[in-house]
C-alpha cells in the first residue's frame, strides 16, 4: 500500500491540529467554569526545567507550519523567542496553523518529496531527506510537544481523552 507525501505529512498535522484546537477549547470551557486563571495555565510547567505551556503550542505550530516552509525551502531551524501570548492569543496561534495549512494542496505538498532539509542550530547541522525529515524529525517533535499540551491540561483536571487528542480521523473507503 502506498501513501502519499501529503497523506504523511500535511494531513497528520492537520489531524493533529484539529486534536489540539478541540482540546484547547475544552480547556478554556473547564477553566473558566471552575475559576482556574488561564494565565496560570499558559505558565504551567510539568517540571522546573521544562518549557511552560505556551512553548509547547508554539512548537506544535512550528512542528506544523515551520516544517512546511522548511520542506519549501530546505532549511529549519529552531523557533525564535517564543511570543508572550495568551491562552486566547495561543488558541489562535494553532487555529491559524490549522487555516494555513488547509489552504495547501496535495499535489504541491507531493512535489517536496524528493527534496532535502538541512536542520541547523548553530554550528550542528543535519541534512534530512524530505521524508525523514517528516517521519524522524518533525512528526515525532510535534507529537511530543501536543502531548505535553494535552498532559498540562490533564493536570489542571480539563475532562479530555485520547479521542480529544486523536482530533478528527481521516475515516472513510
Amino acid at each position: 500500500m502506498a501513501i502519499s507525501f501529503y497523506d504523511t505529512s500535511l494531513g497528520t498535522y492537520l489531524q493533529t491540529l484539529g486534536g489540539v484546537i478541540g482540546f484547547l477549547e475544552k480547556g478554556r470551557a473547564h477553566c473558566e467554569a471552575n475559576g482556574i486563571d488561564l494565565n496560570a495555565v499558559v505558565e504551567t510547567r510539568l517540571y522546573p526545567d521544562m518549557h511552560p505551556f505556551r512553548f509547547q503550542l508554539v512548537a506544535v505550530e512550528h512542528m506544523t507550519v515551520g516544517a512546511l516552509k522548511a520542506l519549501q525551502t530546505g532549511r529549519f531551524s529552531p523557533p525564535g523567542p517564543v511570543p508572550e501570548l495568551d491562552y486566547a492569543g495561543l488558541e489562535q496561534l494553532v487555529a491559524d496553523a490549522h487555516a494555513e495549512l488547509a489552504k495547501v494542496s496535495r499535489e504541491s505538498v507531493d512535489a517536496l518529496e524528493g527534496k532535502q532539509v538541512l536542520f541547523q542550530i548553530g554550528d550542528f547541522k543535519m541534512l534530512f531527506t524530505a521524508a525523514n525529515f517528516v517521519l524522524s524529525f518533525s512528526l515525532p517533535n510535534l507529537f511530543f510537544h501536543a502531548t505535553t499540551a494535552y498532559d498540562m491540561l490533564r493536570g489542571k483536571g480539563v475532562p479530555i481523552g485520547k479521542a480529544n487528542f486523536l482530533g478528527p480521523m481521516r475515516i472513510g473507503v
